[in-house]
């Protein structure tokens, strides 16, 4: 029996010995994965895996994630990488796994990113993240019925309102919009759930209004629209601008008239925090900036996966949001002149925080090309 055993251990032994060597000589050497804590950098030899949060399928987040991860993955050139896009639960756990090392890159809305770089809102820590890309606006807006009586967003106070999926964060920017309005988040009867949904859910009457939105024109929007008649609660135009100054992550953006069935002319909207790629800030400088180059450099074809990929221009991908950009980043941008300049002429990576983007209208162009 002894002697069973030690042979039983004995090819096992052999059998992960063969594992091993198998592994090793793939690509010519030995699978290089990603460093702990987020540190990964570009191997000499082998191939460098790289896993991407997305979010529930269901979102934009895992379609435009599978369209930057095939680019990369398509044109990787002499960067032996492998980039794989993951479902996760959204923004919030991307930023969690980016910081443990379970992810390299993600995508997240940059609210909850610049909630969670100054450790405020409902994060418990810092958390030591950088932006790589700013992509698509986020143009959202409380929704309700016509007949609702509720005219303004001070009018919520005491009503049944979706304010997104729980755990998804989107309170992080709800609540300030809430707050520029005198409105609390507690003097609300949040509830949480899904955009479709809440759609069902204004429509049966069991919520008075509903934060929707996204890319325009935003699905669920147009399904409520085209389900019932609707009424778009007006952001005060002092307040907008005031949060607009206040939060980087903010914009003002209007929907031209009859975008949504119903509504014949503009509204002014705000866009509530872009989409954008982001990384942990011990993340190899070199492998950041060939990231970005070759996001930079084949964003026609990330656009042609998703439209997403069409605010990846000169005019956006290096938009400071309010979560500092990594050095990658920024060197590859500087380099292709799209560097944004402080007033002065100086650099703007010593001192992210100041170079904040002009409150004026993002152009509903350049929405419609993100949807």
């Amino acid at each position: 029996m002894a002697r069973s055993l030690l042979r039983r251990r004995y090819f096992s032994a052999v059998a992960m010995l063969a594992t091993a060597a198998l592994f090793t000589g793939c690509n010519g050497g030995t699978t290089t994965g990603p460093a702990p804590e987020g540190g990964t950098s570009l191997p000499a030899g082998g191939t460098l895996f790289l896993s991407m949060g997305t979010a529930p399928i269901g979102g934009t987040f895992p379609i435009v994630g599978d369209a930057i991860a095939q680019t990369l993955n398509t044109h990787k050139g002499d960067n032996n990488w492998k980039v794989q896009a993951k479902g996760t639960k959204g923004s919030q756990a991307n930023i969690r796994g980016l910081v443990k090392g379970d992810q390299q890159i993600a995508l997240s809305n940059s609210a909850i990113s610049y909630f969670a770089f100054r450790g405020e809102s409902t994060w418990d820590q810092k958390y030591d993240i950088r932006a790589v890309v700013t992509m698509a606006p986020n143009v959202a807006m409380f929704v309700t019925k016509a007949d609702s009586g509720i005219k303004s967003i001070a009018d919520l106070k005491g009503k049944r309102v979706v304010i997104g999926p729980a755990g998804a964060g989107f309170e992080m920017f709800v609540a300030p919009i809430l707050e520029e309005h005198g409105v609390k988040l507690t003097e609300i009867n949040a509830v949480n759930a899904p955009q479709g949904p809440a759609v069902d859910m204004l429509a049966d009457g069991a919520a008075d209004a509903a934060f929707l939105g996204g890319a325009v024109p935003a699905a669920a929007i147009s399904q409520a629209c085209a389900s019932f008649e609707t009424s778009f609660v007006p952001f005060d135009p002092v307040v907008r601008q005031r949060l607009i100054d206040k939060y980087p992550f903010f914009h003002a953006f209007t929907i031209p008239g009859n975008t949504y069935q119903g509504h014949e002319t503009a509204f002014d909207g705000l866009n509530v925090g872009s989409m954008h790629l982001i990384t942990s800030a011990s993340a190899d400088e070199e492998l950041i900036y060939q990231l970005t180059k070759t996001i930079w450099e084949n964003r026609a074809e990330i656009a042609s996966k998703h439209g997403a990929g069409k605010a990846i221009n000169e005019k956006n991908a290096a938009r400071y949001t309010g979560t500092e950009f990594h050095p990658g980043a920024i060197r590859f941008y500087k380099e292709a002149g799209v560097w944004p300049e402080s007033e002065g002429g100086e650099s703007a990576d010593a001192a992210p925080a100041e170079v904040k983007p002009a409150a004026k209208e993002e152009k509903p162009a350049a929405e419609k090309a993100a949807e």
